[in-house]
């Protein structure tokens, strides 16, 4: 009998030992599986269980099968944690775990340059961002909206500025724009007002005026030359008749020869029909285009015409003769090119 219960204990203890040494191996996985390479794990709102595991799986291996079990187990509401999250290369289970619990997103980079309409503005922002294209066209477009920052939704893109940014994933469209427009605040400072002013325009003016000479110029170099000539032409009550607005209005940027019938375009962009500048800017424009024509020099050009070896430069010109040479010698070379 008294074998018989040693065995017992002894068949006890082993299994006690083989327990303890199922948990400690079992627990060494939340330590020394590590992440192989660094990854971005986005939370999507309303995802399931089932779902984040499988994302945590695919991208992380056997560490992030690990993390849900060890967030699973702590009862972790994904809805709260909606995000995106960096794991670093080296990071275990627990720290994965951990990470995600505690709402440890990272900042993404939301970089917009090149941009022209509303509408690609909006798709760039909806491929960085949690925000999607028509959430963003449907607040860009709202007056009440655009009323808060002095602007309609024809001007909004002139408080809109392309660069680099750094913001949560899941950052809300309102606070997006509100933080844009503040830099957009920021950047007109006094000086930039005051030399806006000199000009006889407002800072939306500006920007306007700045859109038009980067859609007439890819050289830098020259924009605020071009955007002087523009100024002139409004200052002597000449209508602006810039070939880009037309093409904005019509809606085609391709467009490489405006002709009699487009300048004919009804829309209040066609500064052709209509006199001074279009309701706002025709594209999302460089902060330094601004700053090259607030510190453009005065000229008297009212005339310009790219160049005929089509180097992207333009000739200028004060005198209508002086341009129609200009332009004949351009006009040759389309033709002699086959442009239409």
């Amino acid at each position: 009998m008294k074998k018989k219960k040693n065995g017992i204990k002894l068949l006890i203890a082993s299994v006690m030992v083989a327990l303890v040494a199922i948990a400690a191996i079992w627990g060494m996985g939340f330590v020394y599986n590590r992440v192989s390479e660094p990854r971005m794990i986005y939370l999507y709102p309303n995802t399931s269980p089932e779902a984040f595991a499988d994302t945590l799986r695919s991208n992380l291996g056997k560490p992030g099968e690990k993390a849900w079990t060890l967030m699973n187990l702590l009862g972790v509401d994904l809805n709260k944690r909606v995000g995106a999250y960096r794991i670093e290369e080296g990071a275990t289970p627990i720290e994965i775990a951990r990470r995600i619990r505690n709402g440890q997103q990272t900042p993404v980079k939301f970089t917009f340059n090149n941009v022209r309409t509303v509408e690609q503005f909006a798709e760039r922002v909806s491929e960085r961002l949690l925000i999607s294209k028509e959430e963003m066209l449907k607040l860009l477009g709202d007056e009440q909206f655009c009323a808060k920052y002095g602007q309609t939704p024809a001007t909004m893109p002139a408080i809109l500025f392309p660069d680099s940014y750094e913001y949560y994933w899941n950052v809300k469209a309102e606070r997006l724009i509100d933080d844009l427009a503040s830099y957009s605040k920021r950047f007109w400072n006094d000086d930039r007002r005051r030399k806006a002013e000199s000009l006889g325009l407002t800072p939306e003016e500006v920007v306007t005026v700045a859109s038009i000479a980067e859609e007439e110029s890819a050289k830098r170099d020259e924009r605020g030359k071009i955007g002087r000539l523009y100024i002139n032409r409004l200052q002597s009550g000449m209508p602006l008749q810039a070939d880009p607005t037309v093409k904005f209005a019509i809606g085609d940027f391709g467009i490489r020869r405006i002709t009699v019938e487009m300048t004919k375009y009804d829309s209040p962009y066609n500064t052709y029909r209509y006199a001074g500048l279009p309701p706002g800017p025709i594209r999302f424009v460089e902060k330094a285009t601004i700053d090259n024509i607030l510190n453009s020099e005065p000229t008297n050009y009212i005339y310009m015409c790219a160049k005929e070896d089509f180097s992207g430069y333009h000739n200028f010109a004060a005198t209508y003769a002086e341009h129609c040479a200009n332009a004949r010698r351009y006009h040759i070379e389309l033709n002699k090119r086959g442009i239409k």
